[in-house]
């Protein structure tokens, strides 16, 4: 089982490494860092992107990977319907997370990046309707600084961000960190409202995809 992920920092690769060791021993992981496509789908959208992302997937399948793993929020919805035409599962790490998010009446999204704020809702929406439900109440929350904490390596300050924009939010069912670099936050946070992160749902689903003959699509 070979899965390849389209990463857009460098930072998501021990975390992946990691979460793959505890849980996934047998999975080979092949990490592709590209991280000029976020700058440019946060400057002209994420369909500006989709030539070289279907040019980055037709490679990695070439070169023997059974599935691909956006792990990117902002670019994941524009990976899945480029590789709709693939032959191989590409999936977005935050679909899991938005399909478990679905079920709930109220949600609040916290994101560092603006431009994670409207492919995120959408999966949202999609997820709820996939699952019959009406659309939940969405709250968003745009965590001032913390883009600039991250973008600088300053994980420890970033997280903390993080950490408390989730323990201000009081009228939620559910939070959710729409990008996978959050997830470390949930440790720091003290608030009793569940708070889902997508990297772990997100490598599991993908696991299975590279090793499955039959695959569901969900682009």
């Amino acid at each position: 089982m070979i899965l390849a992920l389209l990463h857009t920092s460098p930072v998501h690769v021990p975390v992946f490494d990691a979460l793959r060791d505890a849980g996934h021993p047998g999975l080979v992981l092949r990490h592709l860092v590209h991280e000029e496509l976020l700058d440019r789908a946060g400057a002209m959208g994420p369909d500006a992107v989709t030539g070289e992302i279907e040019a980055l997937l037709s490679a990695a399948a070439a070169e023997g990977a059974t599935a691909v793993l956006c792990t990117c929020s902002t670019i994941g919805g524009a990976a899945e319907s480029a590789g709709a035409a693939l032959g191989v599962p590409v999936l977005r790490v935050d679909r899991p997370m938005a399909a478990a998010a679905a079920r709930a009446e109220r949600v609040t999204v916290i994101a560092a990046l603006a431009a994670t704020l409207r492919p995120t809702l959408a999966l949202l929406a999609e997820e709820a309707d996939r699952a019959g439900r009406g659309p939940a109440q969405v709250r968003t929350v745009l965590v001032e600084g913390a883009w600039e904490c991250f973008r600088a390596g300053e994980r420890e300050g970033y997280l903390d961000l993080v950490a408390a924009a989730a323990d201000a939010v009081t009228d939620a069912d559910v939070i959710v960190l729409a990008q996978a670099s959050m997830a470390d936050a949930v440790t720091r946070t003290a608030t009793r409202i569940p708070v889902l992160s997508s990297p772990r749902p997100g490598l599991a689903a993908a696991a299975a995809a590279a090793g499955s003959v039959s695959v569901v699509d969900h682009s």
